[in-house]
């Protein structure tokens, strides 16, 4: 068995932090070459190439989040979150003068707009649901199929089973 010698264990310490981050730049987007899209967006209403890309690598980044990455939709979160994000650049919601920046205001829009779909995903789940329930237990006790019998709940007496056993 080989042991590691500490000229050994620095040559391997060495390796480890000499290999780059892959994709770590791929949704990062300059805050001040964002404002300065933004202004030229303001002044001409034409959107640049890099103004779209960076709305979009907003959004594609932020569902990369721990709070939003095993979201089965998580595409119909990052296009409503580039629908907002949009919809706030075309009315100059953001105030160029402010000293907030624009990657911070357009990541919170992004996330309320995943918080968003996520309430109405859950909505549209319990309502399938509710329903879903609603029909099997109509059609089990309905007669037509003979294979279920509802349980007795807390005394309920009209279930024609009696307890008594003296």
């Amino acid at each position: 068995m080989a042991t590691l010698t500490s000229q050994n264990k620095k040559e391997t310490k060495a390796k480890v932090k000499a290999v780059p981050k892959v994709g770590k730049d791929k949704h990062y987007v300059n805050s001040d070459e964002l404002k300065n899209a933004i202004t030229e967006f303001y002044k001409t209403d034409d959107c640049s190439v890099f103004l779209c890309e960076a709305l979009n690598k907003i959004a594609q980044g932020l569902s990369f989040s721990p709070s939003f990455i095993n979201y089965s939709y998580k595409e119909e979160m990052i296009g409503d979150a580039i629908v907002k994000m949009f919809s706030a650049l075309k009315r100059k919601k953001y105030d160029i003068n402010s000293e907030t920046s624009p990657f911070s205001y357009f990541t919170t829009i992004a996330f309320h707009a995943f918080i968003n779909r996520i309430k109405k995903e859950k909505k549209h789940h319990d309502a399938v649901t509710a329903y879903r329930d609603q029909k099997y237990e109509e059609l089990l006790t309905s007669g037509e199929i003979n294979v279920y019998v509802k349980p007795v709940i807390d005394g309920d007496s009209d279930c024609g089973y009696n307890d008594d056993s003296e």
